[in-house]
């Protein structure tokens, strides 16, 4: 997918300044001196291409009294979309991304208890039929904003 400027222009404004309003779009329209509906439109074909995968808010989980965890799984290759697609059908799961690593598939999950997290990870586990996933919890949290410049 080429992007034009338009694009890259709300790509921009949409990774950390996604207006908080009813009507986000026309916000947005009007900063970038556009109509409402060629946004929504553009923000649409960017989701289809999967150039954006999600919008929505941050959180400091922990603070809002959430645990979470930085799972790693060993998948065999012919499984990976299967496991991930199960992955991500988890409300929990924030993200998730491959590696050319013995674990290869690596994922964070977000719970309200440690109980919960476990229980999760077991769930994922029997249904993908992945025994060996790992669960390695933050020893410290470090939180860095990042804005890729489009």
């Amino acid at each position: 997918m080429i992007l034009d400027e338009l694009d890259r222009t709300i790509l921009n404004e949409i990774q950390s300044r996604f207006p908080i309003d009813s009507r986000p779009y026309q916000v947005l329209a009007e900063k970038l001196g556009c109509p409402e509906a060629e946004v929504i439109r553009r923000v649409r074909r960017l989701k289809e291409h999967e150039v954006i995968r999600r919008i929505g808010a941050n959180f400091n989980s922990r603070k809002l009294g959430y645990t979470s965890t930085l799972c790693a799984a060993k998948v065999p290759a012919e499984r990976i979309d299967e496991f991930v697609g199960v992955v991500n059908s988890y409300r929990g799961v924030t993200h998730n991304y491959r590696r050319d690593h013995e674990y290869n598939i690596w994922f964070t999950l977000i719970a309200p208890s440690e109980d919960d997290l476990r229980r999760t990870i077991d769930e994922i586990a029997a249904e993908t039929e992945v025994g060996e996933i790992l669960s390695l919890p933050a020893e410290h949290i470090f939180k860095i904003r990042v804005d890729f410049e489009m």
